[in-house]
């Protein structure tokens, strides 16, 4: 049980995700760095657009990738509002970059970044969820913005809207999207 005056449950938790990365050379400007990628899903709607351009036999599922990332950001930002969990705001917890709202459940960017892993993974047939999704849900503890079960509900958000858009773009297409 904590001491009186000191963090518990999820706040002890995310001070020490704080203790254990932030002094650590690289790793506050790597976590800004994402940040400013995920916001708002920007970095992954480039993305997809770009293999939009650049692979035109795989249009459709980069397509796909960018509206299904689009889909998870708005998903992520509409249930915010209903459950309006502020971020976190205990003085044990150095935030370390700016945000857009003050709302913090789920964690937008681990939504976002989740989504847009498993359908541009289906797009390259590479396996990025196991390479992006951890250090994005990652950051926004080290940056102090997000408890760790906003970025658990984002990741499980994002999964849930990829898995969707991926089986209406079948339906619709009448071929899976990764084919």
């Amino acid at each position: 049980m904590p001491e009186p005056g000191s963090p518990g449950g999820e706040v002890a938790l995310l001070v020490s995700v704080q203790s254990a990365l932030v002094g650590r050379p690289g790793v506050l400007p790597v976590a800004r760095a994402m940040s400013y990628f995920g916001e708002h899903s920007l970095g992954w709607l480039a993305v997809s657009a770009l293999g939009a351009l650049r692979q035109p036999h795989r249009r459709r599922q980069w397509i796909v990738a960018g509206v299904g990332t689009f889909t998870a950001h708005a998903a992520a930002v509409l249930i915010k509002r209903v459950v309006r969990r502020p971020r976190p705001h205990d003085p044990a917890v150095i935030v370390n970059v700016g945000v857009p709202s003050k709302l913090s459940f789920p964690s937008a960017h681990a939504t976002s970044t989740t989504a847009a892993a498993i359908l541009i993974g289906q797009a390259t047939g590479r396996p990025l969820p196991v390479v992006l999704v951890p250090p994005m849900a990652l950051s926004r503890m080290v940056l102090g913005v997000h408890y760790p079960s906003d970025v658990a509900a984002g990741v499980v958000v994002g999964a849930v809207v990829a898995k969707g858009i991926a089986a209406l773009a079948s339906r619709v297409g009448g071929r899976g999207v990764g084919h």
